[in-house]
């Protein structure tokens, strides 16, 4: 039996916002990425932009500019952290 996970709205707008930066990114790698089942992010995605071509604001979108920068500071943290990671795993590789 599965577990049901919870994500708080930030790792929401984050998630929504990390696919909308890399648009060439499969849905797929987005979502292993940040560590989620592919179908979660794309219901998310697909609701974002349902709600855009509505004329609507979507309540998941950062508002006032200190929001958008935190998501982008966020964002940037996450990718430099992966790329520490895979430069740990090289540094260990070639260090055997």
């Amino acid at each position: 039996m599965s577990t049901i996970r919870r994500y708080t709205k930030d790792f929401k707008n984050d998630a929504i916002q990390y696919v909308e930066a890399h648009p060439d990114m499969p849905m797929e790698q987005a979502a292993e990425h940040l560590g989620m089942p592919k179908e979660t992010l794309y219901g998310w995605v697909k609701a974002y932009r349902r709600k855009l071509r509505g004329n609507e604001i979507a309540p998941s979108v950062p508002l006032t500019d200190e929001e958008k920068e935190l998501a982008r500071l966020r964002r940037e943290n996450r990718d430099l952290q992966d790329a520490l990671e895979v430069l740990k795993k090289a540094i260990s590789i070639l260090n055997d």
